[in-house]
């Protein structure tokens, strides 16, 4: 390619030598690189426009008159938050490609410094990275490098480059990745974003905004219904309404109705005979002499010699009522056993243990709730009484097959009862609300004689002295006192003593059977204590005080230790431990006797009885089983 001369450019005048000097000093040198460009780069679809590298003219006369020739720059520079400056260049869109920009000629002052013949690669770069973020496309033309482009701005111009007629390799590939990166970042569209944030951060920020959620469309589905549900005839006449029923409700402990019921057994309902054989046999072994159930103290070794003797059989083992047992009674008679337990739901079960488990078992529903407590008629054994939770305390009366009612209130619960007089003709219950009430049976109707407060939040259990039968001891929730029935009056009631030493709630406090000397009591604090009750003092204090687990949980029955009727100072108790057993202990603390069987007894006894003349024990547990210790 032609090289023009370095005095003088095509037809322009002649240089003078101080110019011709300084543009000698500031050309490159030889440089093969720069004489030739690939036909490989020159295919490239990236550069589309041609780059023309022309040498610009100075004069003496403008040098003279420090005149300088108008500067066109290389790329357009862009600032975020000011305009174009004065030095910005001019970029024109090309009329044939609407996105390609051309780059404007640029001419450098070759008498300023030593770098105005070519602009530095930093420069370059600095310039290059401000154009505005189009495809833009170069080529270079060598050809025309030596011609000077006069073109108006408003025609494709081209670059400059005053003292160089060729780009080397590096620099061709530079500018190819500041066109590419512009490019990239021309697609990003940071400048819109930039300006949105800057919108979003003027505005003022609000707090607490509501947002409101959009309300769900929801598809209107069709359904399908018959003509039945629609209450339409199929004729297409309309069926008339139907009047709306009053939901039935449901009362989880019905009352029973006022007034005797009929001994009828629930679970042998249909056979009529075995039942009258039983009522017979009730009868029967109910005739009984005074004597016979007189009691006799035995010295304490040959009692615990016939302790041993009891044992637990198989057929002594049955399940007598539906739910969980609350009390358990045994018929005094010595010629048969009969066992009376009551349960949770009201049942009272009857278990002849002479008949087979299927045969001698019977069944009644006296009650609704709780059946609590439970005893023969020590006067009349053909009556057996029963208090229950639901308000009522019935006689069943074996001689009419009926349970009369003895005694009735709508508005209390009934917890215990016992007999004031010998002869089974008065009782006095005890209520869950605290109070008392004295029943006399002689008297026509089901109320009571006297209700009286003893200043107790509840009262568990009550239980008369077995000699001054006008004493009986209340235990409450925490307080176990002693009243006199002959002082008993609605309000204002004091104890003529007082049991000291209980932390926690107690469950029961009975008299010994004999002489009452001494009260036992069961408290949730797991200690059984004895008191010594022969002097009735104001505050009686603890004689012995025996620790015992009586955490028995809500899904058993709580333990009420009892004495046994035979034996002055000794009393009964279930147990936690394993293997399960029945306790027998000593007033003093010992404990003489175990019952236990691990074939036939696996669960907890809480209730239990002791026959008054045999050596017969019954225990029942939670699941309305009753189990039968005998010798």
């Amino acid at each position: 390619m032609p090289r023009a001369e370095a005095g003088t450019l095509g037809d322009e005048e002649p240089l003078s030598p101080l110019a011709r000097q300084r543009m000698q000093e500031h050309t490159p040198k030889e440089n093969p690189s720069r004489n030739y460009v690939s036909e490989k780069a020159e295919g490239r679809a990236v550069f589309e426009k041609q780059v023309k590298v022309l040498l610009t003219p100075l004069s003496m006369e403008e040098e003279k008159h420090n005149k300088r020739p108008p500067q066109k720059r290389l790329l357009e520079k862009f600032s975020s938050n000011e305009g174009p400056s004065e030095r910005e260049p001019k970029v024109k869109k090309s009329g044939d490609d609407p996105t390609t920009h051309q780059i404007r000629d640029v001419s450098y002052k070759a008498s300023s410094s030593p770098r105005g013949v070519i602009p530095s690669m930093s420069t370059l770069h600095h310039k290059s990275s401000m154009v505005s973020p189009t495809n833009t496309s170069i080529t270079i033309d060598h050809d025309s490098e030596n011609n000077w482009d006069t073109d108006s701005e408003g025609s494709n111009s081209d670059v400059c480059l005053d003292g160089s007629s060729q780009l080397s390799a590096y620099e061709r590939k530079r500018l190819k990745n500041i066109t590419e990166n512009a490019n990239f970042f021309a697609s990003l569209k940071l400048l819109e974003s930039a300006a949105r944030l800057r919108k979003m951060a003027t505005k003022g920020q609000s707090h607490g905004i509501k947002r409101v959620k959009p309300q769900k469309t929801e598809a209107e589905t069709v359904r399908r219904r018959s003509m039945r549900l629609q209450r339409v005839d199929p004729s297409g006449v309309p069926l008339p309404e139907i009047p709306a029923q009053p939901e039935p409700v449901i009362d989880e402990y019905p009352q029973l109705p006022p007034g005797p019921l009929p001994m009828v057994p629930a679970n042998q309902s249909k056979n009529s005979e075995l039942t009258d054989a039983f009522l017979d046999t009730w009868t029967k072994i109910s005739q009984i002499n005074p004597n016979d159930t007189e009691k006799h103290i035995c010295n304490l070794e040959r009692y615990k010699a016939s302790l041993s003797h009891m044992i637990l059989s198989e057929d002594a083992v049955t399940k007598v009522v539906k739910n969980r047992i609350y009390s358990v009674a045994i018929h005094p008679s010595e010629n048969r056993t009969l066992v009376a337990a009551g349960d949770k739901s009201g049942q009272i079960g009857l278990w002849d243990l002479n008949c087979k488990s299927e045969d001698g078992v019977y069944v009644f529903i006296p009650h609704t709730q709780p059946v609590s407590c439970m005893y023969f008629s020590p006067f009349n054994p053909v009556h057996l009484l029963s208090l229950s939770h639901d308000g009522t305390v019935r006689c069943g009366d074996v001689t009419r097959a009926v349970f009369e009612e003895v005694y009735r209130s709508e508005e209390n619960s009934f917890s215990s009862f016992d007999f004031l007089a010998d002869n089974a003709s008065t009782l006095v219950v005890g209520q869950w609300d605290g109070d008392v009430a004295v029943v006399d049976r002689r008297t026509p109707g089901t109320t009571s004689e006297l209700t009286a407060n003893i200043n107790s939040k509840t009262t568990r259990t009550v239980h008369v002295h077995p000699v001054n039968r006008q004493y009986f001891i209340a235990a409450g929730a925490v307080n176990v006192c002693i009243f006199d029935t002959r002082y008993l009056k609605s309000n204002g009631n004091k104890p003529i003593s007082f049991f000291s030493g209980h932390t926690k709630s107690v469950a029961s406090a009975y008299f010994s059977p004999i002489t009452g000397n001494r009260v036992v009591t069961t408290c949730a604090d797991d200690t059984l204590r004895v008191y010594d009750t022969s002097s009735l003092s104001s505050t009686i204090p603890v004689l012995t005080a025996v620790r015992h687990n009586n955490n028995t949980g809500r899904w058993l029955t709580r333990f009420r230790a009892i004495w046994d009727p035979k034996q002055e100072d000794c009393f009964v108790v279930g147990s936690m431990a394993r293997p399960r057993q029945i306790e027998i202990f000593q007033d003093t603390g010992e404990r003489l006797h175990s019952f236990y069987n691990v074939d036939y007894l696996g669960s907890v006894c809480s209730i239990n009885a002791v026959h008054p003349t045999k050596n017969i024990l019954v225990g029942g547990n939670s699941s309305g089983r009753l189990h039968v210790f005998r010798d």
